[in-house]
């Protein structure tokens, strides 16, 4: 499974954040750069009840794949295996610990993204 490593160098990257059930720690990645110059931000979940759940089309969608922890990354691998051969994959390692909009979470975010998303 292909890692993003660097920030895009091309248009508007989409970008989908994914956790496992779209309530917390995507939302709240999607919200913070949705209004950011320059990027196209979704969110989704893997698990069945998610608010939105990850589909094909949001697979299609995306120029980078977001995932939260190691096993959304798992998990889109598992569902969608055939369908990830050229997709940038990045996980976060932020584990299922805060509340929506959390400052603290909104700190991980924005220092674990730093440079990766066209210099936002």
């Amino acid at each position: 499974m292909p890692v993003a490593s660097g920030a895009f160098s091309f248009g508007m990257p989409r970008v989908l954040f994914v956790c496992s059930r779209n309530r917390r720690r995507s939302p709240t990645a999607e919200r913070l750069y949705q209004n950011t110059p320059g990027v196209e931000a979704l969110s989704a979940g893997t698990a069945p009840d998610a608010e939105v759940r990850v589909s094909l089309d949001l697979i299609e969608w995306a120029d980078l794949i977001v995932c939260m922890e190691p096993r959304h990354a798992r998990a889109l691998q598992r569902d969608f295996g055939p369908h990830l051969a050229d997709a940038r994959i990045l996980t976060l390692h932020i584990p299922d610990d805060y509340e929506p909009d959390d400052p603290a979470l909104v700190h991980l975010l924005r220092q674990r993204l730093a440079g990766r998303l066209g210099g936002v």
